[in-house]
């Protein structure tokens, strides 16, 4: 891990900015960024750890867990909201048995994340499953739709 990490330090050295592109290239290795990771980044680099944790908790691309096999983004822009993208969001949690605070199901199949804006006005309340879009939506469709995924 660590070798493949220094990689993408090297790769980004004496570049300005590259907090965020070695971050992503971090995850893209491990799936998500770890406290050791962080630790190691900011040892090599000189960035501070509290930066890079700063930068992980505050763009929601970055993950400090493990994501599950399939990926729920869950519009919660203006046109979403006043459609009822709440009510989706407690469906959701709901059917996935999701604790407030947690985003990933015990077993890892779904992890749910809320976005600013999925580009599908037209079709609010919107959710994406993958790369899947579910639009105009109500949450007794929920149930049918997380049961295409295994």
């Amino acid at each position: 891990m660590n070798n493949e990490i220094l990689e993408v330090i090297k790769k980004y050295e004496g570049k300005k900015g590259s907090a965020i592109p070695i971050l992503q290239d971090v995850q893209e290795i491990e799936g998500y960024i770890t406290k050791d990771s962080i630790r190691y980044i900011s040892e090599h680099t000189g960035i501070p750890s509290a930066e890079l944790y700063g930068i992980v908790t505050f763009y929601s691309m970055f993950r400090l867990k493990p994501q599950g096999r399939h990926l729920i983004r869950i519009c919660k822009g203006t046109a979403c909201h006043v459609s009822g993208a709440d009510n989706l969001d407690s469906g959701l949690r709901t059917l996935l048995d999701l604790p407030e605070g947690e985003n990933t199901t015990e077993d890892g199949k779904f992890t749910l994340l809320e976005v600013a804006c999925l580009g599908c006005c037209s079709l609010a309340p919107v959710i994406m499953v993958n790369e899947d879009t579910y639009g105009k939506l109500a949450s007794d469709k929920l149930s049918k739709i997380l049961d295409k995924y295994e």
